[in-house]
């Protein structure tokens, strides 16, 4: 019912940006949470910044002061603007959705398949 597209990511070297995007489709009543969340090879899935379900944002401690999520309702749509980027934000980042459809009373969370960023030195 539900589908989540990112993309924007690619090949940037060191210091500079990408901005990417999260289009949330299908039968949606509502988004109680969405956000950004990134896997680097051989390490775990880590939350990079999201948006509650209490509308506030929360970032991880390496990304905050260089990583900005936002939004746009209308769309069903997030962004992570991504400055500054070390050869360490190099990974694979996954957009994360908490939707209730509609006909259901509750939400239930949905991943998408990701986009790759890769950071050069």
């Amino acid at each position: 019912q539900v589908q989540l597209v990112e993309s924007g990511g690619g090949l940037v070297q060191a210091e500079g940006s990408l901005r990417l995007s999260c289009a949330a489709s299908g039968n949606i009543f509502s988004i109680n949470a969405m956000g950004w969340y990134r896997q680097a090879a051989g390490k775990q899935r880590e939350l990079v910044a999201t948006f509650t379900s209490g509308g506030r944002t929360n970032y991880a401690d390496s990304v905050k002061g260089r990583f900005t999520i936002s939004r746009d309702n209308a769309k069903n749509t997030v962004y992570l603007q991504m400055n500054s980027l070390k050869p360490e934000d190099t990974a694979v980042y996954y957009c994360k959705a908490s939707i209730t459809t509609t006909g259901r009373l509750y939400a239930v969370d949905y991943w998408g398949k990701g986009t790759l960023v890769t950071v050069s030195s």
